[in-house]
């Protein structure tokens, strides 16, 4: 596992939180791979209970599963989940951009110009993808802050788990630079008020990423054993 600092104010069950969740995010804890409690007890200086709590909320989150005489795994990813969260994206984020177009606040057009940046000046560093995606994220929340639903990015992030993860498996077609691209269309839809762009643009993306994730399942049988077979 990657272990970070912890942060000012966190303490010991926060933290272990954080740092289990992040390497089964970046996937550093692989889809199927079995959590050992005492490994984690030892690796993150915590006592069993707080570990099994920790336990707990990852498994509400549909990151860790518990089979029954067998253990606690990382969950697999699921195609069904990833489907939905990019459905979802695709209608809230439409109607949100809609709204960005008609109204949106000048400081938050700054703040979006401030994350482009960092994003292009992160791009270039082959390690920093758990940092890039974090960029991506915050970018699309300044949106949604930007019209006051907030709440709503919130909920779309907390679906989008196995989405995210499929983002960190290596070979993709689709890397960071084509998420940075993406992003910068969209800041000048919202600059410009260009409503007429939004729809073609955010379909593309959504039939974009739906035949990556098809042809990708297809060409790629070492991953096969990171999905449910369900598909």
């Amino acid at each position: 596992m990657n272990f970070s600092e912890r942060l000012k104010n966190e303490n010991a069950k926060e933290y272990a939180y954080r740092v289990l969740k992040s390497n089964i995010m970046s996937l550093e804890l692989r889809p199927g791979q079995k959590i050992s409690e005492s490994e984690l007890e030892q690796q993150l200086n915590i006592s069993r209970t707080p570990i099994r709590e920790i336990l707990i909320r990852l498994r509400e989150e549909d990151l860790i599963e518990v089979k029954p005489q067998q253990g606690t795994y990382v969950s697999l990813l699921k195609m069904e989940y990833i489907e939905e969260a990019f459905f979802m994206s695709y209608h809230l984020e439409k109607e949100v951009l809609k709204l960005a177009c008609d109204s949106f606040p000048k400081e938050k057009l700054i703040e979006l110009e401030r994350n482009l940046i960092e994003q292009k000046f992160i791009l270039e560093k082959q390690d920093k993808k758990m940092e890039f995606n974090l960029l991506d994220s915050n970018f699309h929340e300044i949106i949604f802050s930007g019209v006051n639903f907030k709440k709503i990015w919130k909920t779309i992030l907390k679906i989008s788990t196995h989405y995210n993860r499929f983002r960190f498996i290596p070979d993709l077609k689709y890397g960071s630079k084509y998420f940075v691209e993406k992003n910068e269309k969209i800041f000048y839809i919202i600059k410009n008020r260009d409503s007429v762009a939004i729809e073609p643009l955010l379909l593309d993306y959504l039939n974009e990423n739906t035949n990556q994730l098809r042809q990708f399942l297809e060409e790629n049988h070492k991953y096969k054993g990171y999905f449910k077979q369900d598909y």
